[in-house]
This record gives C-alpha cells, sequence and structure tokens, in this order.
C-alpha cells in the first residue's frame, strides 16, 4: 500500500529541520576548511582510511546474522524474509544493513529506509538514497521526529531510522581532519606529478643571458648528474651552489599524515589496525584491538540497528510478549577450530553446557542423548568397541 494517497495529519509541534541535502550537494557543506578547501561527503569518502572505516563498519554489521527471537526460540515472522534474504526486489538484506550503516556514518540525518505494508504486514524494506525521506525534530525539547516522503508525512512506524550520537553523522564531526588528510593527499600527488622541486640553485653575479644559462646547466649536469653525484665541483666567475634542504614540514609529510589516519580512526572509534595502520600492533595487542572494535565501535551500531528494526516492523503487541530482532554475534567472537574445541571441551566437563548446545552453535543438529549435563571425564558412556565376539546376524 504506498502511503501516499492518506490525508496530511494534522501537524503536532512547530518543527525544525536538520540536513538531509543530496549526496552529490556539499553534505552540510561538511567544511573541512583545511587550507580553505570545503569537501564533501562524496569527496570524504575518497580519501582511503574514511572508505576503509566506513567499509569496515559496515560490512562487519550486514554480515551477521538477523534473528526474530522470543526467550531462547527461534519464531517465524512475516518480516523474516526482508532481514535475511531480500529486502526487496532488487535489494539484499545485506546490501540493507550496509545501507543504512553507510548513510548514518556519512548523512547528518542518518541512515533512512521505507517500509511497505500490505494488510497490515510489512513485505519490502525500500532504502532511498540520501536527502529522499526528511527527517525533522521536535522544537518542544521531547526529540520527537516527523518524516517526510515525496513531500507527504509519513508515520514515524512505517520510517527505520538508525542514526548517529549528537544527530551528526562522524564525517561532519571530523571534518576538518579529514579535510586536511585529503589536502595532504593532494600535494603529494602534485609533488610527484609536477616534479618541480630543483636539488640546488647555480648563481653567478652579474646579468646572464638565456643562452648562458642554458649551457651552464648542460655543463653542470654533465659534470655533475647521474653516477658522477657526490663529486666535488669548481665554480669559477665567483660562481656558488646552494643545496635546497627540504623543511621540517616536508621532511614530517608521512609522520603527519600517519597522524591523520589516526584522527580518523578516533572519530570512527576503530582500531588504526582495522584501517590497516599496523605500526604499532603486535601479537600480543592485535587481539585486544580485535575486541575493542566489536564492544565500542560495532556494538552501539548493532543496538541502534536492532531498536529500529524492533520499531518499524514490530508491532506494541508483538513487542509487549517478549519478540525481539537481534544480530547474531557468535560469528565475530567465534575463535579458530582449535580453540574452540578447547573451549567446548572445558565447557561440558564443567557441566555449564550440555553437547547438544554447543553443537547449536555451529549449526550441527542435535543428538541423542547430547542433552544430559554430564562430565565426560568422570561418568564417560559406554565404549563404541568392547572387543567381545559378536554372534553372525543369521544366527539361529
Amino acid at each position: 500500500m504506498w502511503p501516499f494517497s492518506s490525508s496530511k495529519p494534522a501537524q503536532p509541534e512547530e518543527t525544525k529541520s536538520i540536513d538531509s541535502l543530496p549526496w552529490e550537494s556539499m553534505v552540510d557543506l561538511l567544511a573541512g576548511t583545511a587550507g580553505g578547501m570545503p569537501i564533501s561527503a562524496e569527496a570524504a569518502l575518497r580519501v582511503p582510511a574514511v572508505a576503509a572505516a566506513v567499509r569496515v563498519i559496515s560490512e562487519a554489521a550486514a554480515s551477521l546474522d538477523i534473528k526474530f527471537v522470543r526467550g531462547k526460540d527461534e519464531v517465524d515472522h512475516p518480516a523474516r524474509r526482508l532481514l535475511q534474504e531480500e529486502a526487496n526486489d532488487w535489494l539484499s538484506s545485506f546490501e540493507l544493513v550496509r545501507g543504512l550503516v553507510v548513510q548514518a556514518l556519512t548523512q547528518d540525518s542518518g541512515g533512512l529506509a521505507w517500509v511497505n505494508r500490505v494488510g497490515g504486514k510489512p513485505v519490502e524494506v525500500i532504502l532511498y538514497d540520501p536527502g529522499n525521506i526528511q527527517v525533522t525534530y521536535s522544537t518542544q525539547g521531547t526529540g520527537e521526529p516527523e518524516y517526510r516522503l515525496a513531500n507527504k508525512v509519513v508515520p514515524a512506524r512505517d520510517i527505520i531510522h538508525v542514526a548517529g550520537p549528537f544527530r551528526r553523522c562522524p564525517l561532519t564531526l571530523a571534518c576538518e581532519a579529514i579535510g586536511l588528510a585529503a589536502l595532504m593527499e593532494r600535494h603529494g600527488a602534485g609533488l610527484w606529478r609536477n616534479g618541480a622541486r630543483p636539488g640546488g640553485v647555480l648563481s653567478f653575479e652579474g646579468r646572464m643571458t638565456a643562452d648562458a644559462v642554458k649551457r651552464i646547466g648542460q655543463s653542470w649536469a654533465a659534470a655533475h648528474g647521474g653516477s658522477k653525484t657526490g663529486g666535488v665541483a669548481v665554480l669559477d666567475n665567483k660562481g656558488k651552489y646552494e643545496p635546497i634542504a627540504f623543511t621540517s614540514t616536508d621532511a614530517q609529510y608521512l609522520e603527519n599524515r600517519r597522524f591523520q589516519v589516526l584522527e580518523i580512526s578516533r572519530a570512527f572509534r576503530v582500531p588504526p589496525s582495522m584501517l590497516y595502520d599496523l605500526e604499532r600492533v603486535t601479537w600480543s595487542n592485535g587481539e585486544q584491538m580485535g575486541k575493542e572494535f566489536l564492544t565500542y565501535s560495532l556494538e552501539p551500531w548493532l543496538l541502534a540497528l536492532e531498536a529500529a528494526f524492533m520499531r518499524a516492523l514490530l508491532t506494541p503487541k508483538e513487542r509487549k510478549s517478549g519478540l525481539r530482532i537481534v544480530f547474531d554475534r557468535d560469528d565475530l567472537t567465534r575463535a579458530d577450530l582449535g580453540a574452540r574445541a578447547t573451549a567446548y571441551s572445558s565447557l561440558v566437563s564443567s557441566r555449564v553446557y550440555n553437547p547438544n548446545e554447543l553443537r547449536a552453535w555451529d549449526g550441527m543438529p542435535p543428538y541423542e542423548g547430547g542433552d544430559e549435563f554430564v562430565n565426560p571425564a568422570i561418568t564417560p558412556g559406554a565404549a563404541a568397541n568392547d572387543n567381545k565376539p559378536k554372534e553372525p546376524a543369521n544366527a539361529a
């Protein structure tokens, strides 16, 4: 059912709009004014560190399975297919989640999608390009949002809205750091592209003709260029050679660029190792950085996604009954096979979990007797072969 045939409801309170400009425009001017250079959201994503941060958060969230659960049991729901298979005819559930998080990371208005219902049941989720769905907030201090699509008010229950903190996205909050990183990349590209920095300057007293300058330059290159570099130069006519030294900023160019990567990682709360800055990564702290990414960077976005899905896809009655939409985080915290085997053995021996519960973690079916809480080291089961001779099957 297309929502625009219904009449516009009465305006509640005076509202004010936050920025929801089209993707191609200067999003909130995103004024990374390093050197007076404004930077758009599209240009910001051309900074490799920014693109890596956005991708690692959005793709990590989209790679997790989404379940509808009540208590510990997974249940069926009309919206299950939309979040586990296809959001609509042209968008997969993976692309839906990834797109929502990308918009939330790059747009002040957040990630916005419209839920199409038929007979009160959700049948598809449409992820619009940024700027097509506008959101305004109440000026009365309640923070209640109002949504418009095609200049028509849409009920909040039909909108999936994933927003960042402060009602500002990381691109806007870190616009100066991102603008400086982009400016340094442009400076480096121009320096190597043009290659116009000379190694030194030859100077002579008096005015020289163009032919004389050319002739001296050629003779100097022939005497001291290529394999002859490092020899002793002899100048007459009061000539002087002054080498051009790199400034402190030039000498620390790579250090300055590395620091901007750290600034961008702070803005997105992503460990530098996730942006492939491995300078300070060791065997001991690499795993810890991965855990910090799951806890402090990814987990808040997963909670925001779960809340947004539950508001838009579950009725108040369903939510009250304990039905929840959750991400299966086990895929991100799962260790390698050897570590899992050791942990499983310890959990079964201590009777914290039974074998069938652990088999369910790996997507394996239960087996008979696997629901018992026993310690195999103390109460072993029957031997697979007791070495006693067996009677023939056709014996009388």
